[in-house]
């Protein structure tokens, strides 16, 4: 996929007067590429205008004009996206009553070895995240993973956690969504 660059980015002044129409166009773009698995996982699979969304939303939110920053927000959501065969995405454990949090971020300390797409193929493509978000006693409730999927269709997603077994199948929307994600370049 391609890496957002200096040049597609707008100073927030620019931005904010285009920001209705830029928004409207990256939430329906995101719709088709936020996947649910159970009652506590939302995979949010990010693209080019996703991330350059982001940075935009970032530079506004925070004013940022100084030329080495705006580098720094282009180069730290870029890292999200993934490469050609290969899927960013960033995942949302959602647990909103906080005691119920801490316990299952505790017990899924090690979730993302357990996540991964089925693909059309028939194989698994395991996550590889960020090991830097799973800390000694509990996984944090943001995650960036990969998905390597090579030229082969996700169809379904799902996690094989001991304390989590479940798998979602992708609709055909999702699924092509990915797979052209995937093979863009």
């Amino acid at each position: 996929m391609q890496k957002v660059q200096r040049a597609e980015v707008v100073d927030f002044e620019t931005y904010s007067e285009r920001r209705d129409a830029i928004r409207a166009a990256v939430l329906e773009e995101k719709q088709v590429r936020r996947v649910h698995l159970g009652d506590n996982l939302t995979f949010l699979f990010e693209t080019t205008n996703t991330i350059r969304y982001q940075v935009q939303e970032m530079m506004r939110i925070e004013r940022i004009v100084r030329e080495k920053d705006i580098q720094h927000e282009i180069d730290t959501y870029n890292e999200l996206l993934g490469d050609t065969g290969e899927l960013g995405c960033t995942l949302l454990i959602e647990i909103d009553d906080p005691a119920e949090r801490a316990t299952k971020l505790a017990a899924w300390l090690d979730l993302p070895k357990y996540l991964y797409l089925v693909l059309d193929n028939g194989e698994r493509a395991p996550a590889r995240w960020d090991q830097r978000q799973v800390g000694s006693d509990r996984v944090s409730s943001v995650q960036y993973l990969k998905f390597r999927v090579g030229q082969a269709k996700p169809v379904a997603i799902g996690s094989s956690h001991p304390q989590l077994r479940i798998e979602q199948e992708l609709s055909p929307e999702q699924s092509a969504a990915l797979a052209a994600d995937a093979a863009a370049s």
